[in-house]
Parts: C-alpha cells; sequence; structure tokens
C-alpha cells in the first residue's frame, strides 16, 4: 500500500489495520514526538509517522533534534557512510511518493568489476532491476571546491520537514523521566517533555549514552573499525580508471571482509570492511597491484583527504524500546555491512507503523516492531556465515579462480542464468536479503556448476580466467 500523497479517505484503509486490544499508550490528538538524529533512519520516521497520523485524522507534533547542516560540505555533514543504495529500494521509496532527483543521485552503477589477489573480471548487473545509485550522504569531501549535487540526507530530511516536522538544528544534552514522559533538553535550549522519544543517532556518537541512562537495559550493538575515503581525481580521471561499474576487492589480507572503489562525480570512494581496519592494513591495500591498476599513475594520497575511520553496527542491540521509547536505524539493527540504509528504511517504518496504529508502549514495539529487528538479525547470521565462506575461498587459490571462472563464463548467457553473478552482486551490494543468497548458494545448478569450476581449478594455479582482463580494458568494454 502507497504511502505517498493522498487523500484521507484512505484513513479507514489504516485504521483497520489497528489490533483489536487497544494500547495502554496512545499517540492522541496534539502527541509530541521527538526524533533524536536527522539521518535517513530519523528523516523516515518523522515523514511516514506524520503521513500515516494525517490519513489517520490524528494531529500530531515531531521535532526532530539534530545539528548537522546536510548542506555544508566536509565532517559538519558528514555520515560515515559509502553512499550505495540499491536499485530495489529506490523503488520501493518511489512506490511511497518518495523520488530521488537526478541532482541527489551521483551516478548510476550497473556493472562492477571483482578483483582478487590473482585476476580481475566485470561482471554485469545480472538482471536489470538489479542496479545501484551512488550518493553523497552530506553536502560532499572536504575541502571541495564546487558542489554540484545536493545531499542525500538533505533530501529526505527536507522530506520530513514539508511533511509538517520541526527539524531542531541542536544537540541533545539529556533525556530524563519526567512523570513517566520522556524529557529531552537541547543544548542551549529549554527542555520539552515528549509522549515518545525515538533514538536514530547511529553509533558514532555519544549519544548512545543518552538512551542507556534511561535505565530499561538499552545496549547499543556491537561495533567495528572500517574506514573510507574520498580521493578526488576529478570526473575525466575517475571516468577513464574506474568508469560506471564498482570495483570490488576480495583480497587475501587479514581481518580484511572486502574492499570497494565507488565512483561519484569528481570524486572515488574507498570503503574498507573488515574486523577493526587501521592504518596498516589501508597501506597494504593500497599499495597492492589491482589496486593501483585503478588510480591514474604516480598517484599520490594528498595530505588533506577527506577520510574518517567510522564504527558500523555488526550486531543488534539489547532492548531496543521501552514504553514511549524506541531505537531506530543503526543503534537498533542494521544489515552486516551492506545497505543500511534500506535497514534504516524498514526500521523506522515499521517503528512508526506500530506508533500510530498500535501505540507505544513496550509490549506494542513488541508485538509490531520487534519482529522486523529479529528478521533483520536472522539475516546477519546467515550473511556471518556466507562471509566466513567467502574467507575461505579468498585463502585458497583455487577456490578464488573457480568463482572467477564461473562469473566470467556467465558473462556470455541470460540474466536468470548467471548464478554466481547473482550470488556476488547481492552479497556486495545488499540488493537482495542474506537468505535469498544463500537459497541462490544451495541451488542444485549453482552447486554443481561451482563444483565443475573448483575441479578445473585444482592444479591450475598459473591460469587465470578467460574474463581477466586489465582494468583499463575492462573500461572499453562500457
Amino acid at each position: 500500500m502507497s504511502l505517498g500523497r493522498g487523500s484521507r479517505t484512505l484513513g479507514s484503509e489504516f485504521a483497520e489495520q489497528r489490533s483489536d486490544a487497544p494500547s495502554s499508550l496512545q499517540l492522541e490528538d496534539g502527541a509530541r514526538v521527538a526524533v533524536i538524529g536527522g539521518g535517513p533512519a530519523g528523516s523516515f520516521f518523522s515523514y511516514f509517522l506524520l503521513d500515516m497520523a494525517e490519513r489517520m485524522g490524528t494531529e500530531i507534533g515531531v521535532d526532530v533534534y539534530d545539528p548537522r547542516i546536510f548542506s555544508r560540505p566536509g565532517p559538519a555533514s558528514c555520515n560515515h557512510c559509502g553512499g550505495i543504495i540499491s536499485e530495489s529500494l529506490v523503488q520501493i521509496l518511489a512506490t511511497d511518493g518518495i523520488n530521488l532527483p537526478t541532482k541527489v543521485v551521483q551516478r548510476g552503477i550497473d556493472a562492477y568489476v571483482l578483483h582478487t589477489d590473482r585476476a580481475s573480471t566485470r561482471i554485469e548487473t545480472p538482471l536489470r532491476e538489479k542496479r545501484i545509485a551512488a550518493v553523497h550522504r552530506g553536502g560532499g569531501p572536504r575541502g571541495i571546491k564546487e558542489v554540484k549535487w545536493d545531499s542525500f540526507d538533505g533530501f529526505l530530511q527536507n522530506l520530513a520537514v514539508e511533511k509538517g516536522a520541526q527539524l531542531v538544528q541542536a544537540r541533545v544534552e539529556g533525556i530524563e523521566w519526567e512523570e513517566g514522559r520522556p524529557q529531552v533538553a537541547p543544548k542551549g535550549g529549554i527542555a520539552q517533555v515528549y509522549d515518545l522519544v525515538v533514538g536514530a543517532v547511529g553509533v558514532n556518537t555519544n549519544s548512545l549514552k543518552l538512551f542507556e541512562g534511561l535505565g530499561f537495559g538499552y545496549q547499543p550493538p556491537e561495533t567495528t573499525k572500517t574506514y573510507i575515503c574520498e580521493f578526488p581525481l576529478g570526473q575525466k580521471m575517475v571516468q577513464k580508471y574506474v568508469g560506471n561499474a564498482m570495483h570490488v576487492f576480495l583480497f587475501d589480507l587479514p581481518r580484511l571482509e572486502f574492499a570497494a572503489l565507488i565512483p561519484k562525480g569528481d570524486y572515488l570512494t574507498v570503503c574498507l570492511m573488515g574486523e577493526d581496519i587501521d592504518k596498516e592494513l589501508v597501506d597494504k591495500f593500497l599499495d597492492a597491484p589491482e589496486v593501483k591498476k585503478c588510480l591514474p599513475p604516480g598517484w599520490q594520497t594528498p595530505e588533506t583527504l577527506c577520510h574518517c575511520a567510522p564504527r558500523i553496527n555488526i550486531s543488534g542491540a539489547d532492548q531496543p524500546f521501552k514504553d514511549r521509547v524506541v531505537m531506530i536505524g543503526d543503534c537498533g539493527v542494521t544489515k552486516l555491512y551492506k545497505d543500511g540504509i534500506g535497514a534504516a528504511y524498514r526500521t523506522a517504518k515499521a517503528a512508526a507503523t506500530t506508533a500510530v496504529f498500535e501505540g507505544v508502549s513496550s509490549e506494542d514495539f513488541k508485538r509490531h516492531y520487534w519482529p522486523v529487528c529479529k528478521a533483520i538479525g536472522t539475516d546477519n547470521v546467515i550473511g556471518k556465515g556466507i562471509f566466513a565462506v567467502t574467507r575461505q575461498i579468498q585463502k585458497r587459490g583455487f577456490a578464488s579462480r573457480a568463482v572467477l571462472h564461473m562469473a566470467a563464463d556467465e558473462q556470455r548467457q541470460e540474466g536468470d542464468q548467471r548464478r554466481m553473478s547473482t550470488v556476488l552482486w547481492d552479497t556486495f551490494t545488499g540488493s537482495a536479503p542474506y537468505r535469498d543468497v544463500l537459497r541462490r548458494m544451495l541451488h542444485p545448478a549453482f552447486a554443481g556448476c561451482f563444483l565443475k569450476n573448483l575441479i578445473a581449478s585444482i592444479g591450475n594455479s598459473r591460469k587465470t580466467p578467460e574474463g581477466h582482463i586489465d582494468p583499463l580494458e575492462l573500461l572499453k568494454q562500457q
């Protein structure tokens, strides 16, 4: 059911979604909601809450607290993210009346180049709807001279404001209970009492301690350190050396799950995912011959390079809700390594739906919000297993050759026959749940073909896949 703009005649349809047993805590006319954090999770929640409430004929006030200004380049607007959005999410947003303008989407990516220590192969998107989009979450990298795009996070925040949310550009310094309701104290402002407080603060902030201090058992997610930087190559050099493809690297480097180069206009975004990425590991990656081939000859990292080492959620939070409090997005649960924006959408919409149609008690969130969180968490368990298999393949030359052989051979087949390509695409772009990836891996046709390639690769240690081409040659195929 679309939640886009429409008449209030749909209110009766939404009313049918309420449970038979009314909640002890409801958002009535005049209720006030505080959203701490104005990134995608907070903006999605505000947008959907106000949209649903309007259709129900309920007037709710929403204050979004966030000190960041997403139109400013550099740290003032940075959200510590590689900025990849799956086409499936773009389509889902469109059904909700949210259409991403071309000035927000930096580049459409419909292929990727898979690199191992031994070879490379270009893999086209298995199906047309599997494309992905590259965006800048904030105003752009530090030191930028000309801003040619709009911030993705700023775009979503503006949608929430247009729906009626009030943006409070201040940092929240305290949250405490006031006669059974949460009271929010912004820096330099007056503390206000709300009927519901929503945590959408991510995991790279001290604001998590505010919710830990409320005493309802919330424990932040387990995290690991990653690395993101922006190489200012210029649009011509990005096109020449990287093109319209995302480059994914599966190297046999300790603690590195995978790395990616993502083209975005004048910049090339470098992302390393794994276990506590540090400078030593970053240097080893950038010194790899396959990486250097994707950069101009003699490229030297600028001293003023815009970079960060954010922490990412690798396990769900404990007790992410209580009466009148709910945690969404990264500070609640998110998808392992990929599609954090998609997970923010799912958790935000589930929490908003619960608040409007069911209530804001702990029991309401447990019955109607928690199942969404559990589904993401269960999928992440499968994802960890898939990446464990990937690590074993990285360590075994014959296995990585088999993967590349199979993927390269598939490029001559129809989309639905590209089984390895689809598995790799969905694993490294986040375009599908990990359970779907596992289901494809267990398909007899996939298993049989992979086994055949494994056998063929054993003993052929010096041979490279037929699809192996120098990265510059790969670009000529575009």
